[in-house]
């Protein structure tokens, strides 16, 4: 078989139990999720943007008693008279801390063919724990331990804390203690009062953090296109409510839905946070791509 550099070996005998072994060795979920990661920094490139390794960089000018191995030649040459030297802008101990809503709600997927919110929450926290890893950035998971993870083997820890969480939490966001200049990430569908959210985004805010709500749901949630007697049951309490003719509330519910989503707009708006709405119908790059963008400070406010 041919190897990444064109070398061949030798073909060997792969039996079925290795086989097994090695498919389970890379599940399907941090397969597709270093897919989108990749097609994310790809797409960084192809809009002139920097890529996951330079979009949280930023040049200062050189002063005496700074290492020479600091020194950016590139942007230094560049300026006729001045040599640059590059720091991080979250070099003082921060880090991107991620919470997925662990609650049952997002247990739901309105047909077969499309992903459960939880398993879309889980793309997109992945794939953006690699490019962050990637660009040599620090990830934690919020409620996995109080130290992030770093390194090449971040995405892989990160990935055992995801999937080994325990569902049917609390749906909103507990308060965690955060550094100053740390970014977080709020992945859910935010189906909770407001109230508790705002109070959460808050607490971070007070401590000097920045963040990013990224609501996910169903095209169901938003569209309503119940018709006729419907049966619908909360995943989390599990009581169930019968509608003889389903599609009569749909303007009320609208009018709820769209006063739910400006709630959590305005909580953004006043923090200076930013706002994603994701729908597991459309595709997980177009979120990361916000995403990204708006940790890296080159965001696209997205409501």
């Amino acid at each position: 078989m041919a190897t990444r550099n064109g070398e061949h070996h030798t073909k060997a005998t792969v039996t079925r139990s290795q086989s097994e072994e090695l498919a389970a060795a890379f599940p399907p979920l941090l397969v597709e999720a270093e897919q989108i990661a990749h097609t994310v920094a790809v797409g960084l490139h192809g809009r002139r943007r920097a890529g996951p390794g330079e979009m949280f960089w930023q040049h200062r000018p050189y002063t005496f008693g700074d290492p020479v191995s600091s020194i950016d030649w590139r942007q230094s040459a560049r300026a006729a008279d001045r040599l640059y030297v590059r720091q991080n802008e979250w070099e003082a101990a921060a880090a991107v801390w991620i919470w997925r809503d662990p609650s049952q709600s997002l247990d739901y997927a309105s047909t077969p063919k499309l992903d459960t919110k939880r398993r879309r929450a889980d793309l997109i926290a992945m794939a953006l724990a690699i490019l962050l890893a990637e660009a040599g950035e620090r990830v934690g998971l919020v409620g996995a331990r109080d130290r992030p993870f770093h390194g090449r083997g971040a995405p892989t820890l990160f990935f055992d804390a995801l999937t080994n969480e325990n569902a049917g939490g609390a749906s909103a966001p507990p308060h965690v203690s955060v550094n100053a200049h740390s970014r977080i990430v709020y992945l859910s569908d935010f189906f909770t009062d407001p109230g508790e959210i705002r109070r959460a985004a808050q607490h971070c805010a007070n401590l000097g953090a920045r963040g990013v709500l990224v609501q996910i749901t169903d095209p169901y949630e938003e569209e309503f296109p119940f018709q006729g007697r419907t049966e619908f049951e909360d995943l989390e309490s599990r009581d169930k409510l019968t509608f003889g003719d389903a599609a009569s509330l749909r303007g009320e519910y609208a009018g709820e839905f769209a006063a739910h989503r400006a709630a959590l707009i305005d909580i953004c708006t006043k923090l200076d946070w930013t706002f994603i709405a994701h729908r597991t119908d459309h595709a997980p790059t177009t979120a990361m791509l916000a995403l990204f963008s708006a940790l890296s400070g080159h965001e696209e406010r997205r409501w």
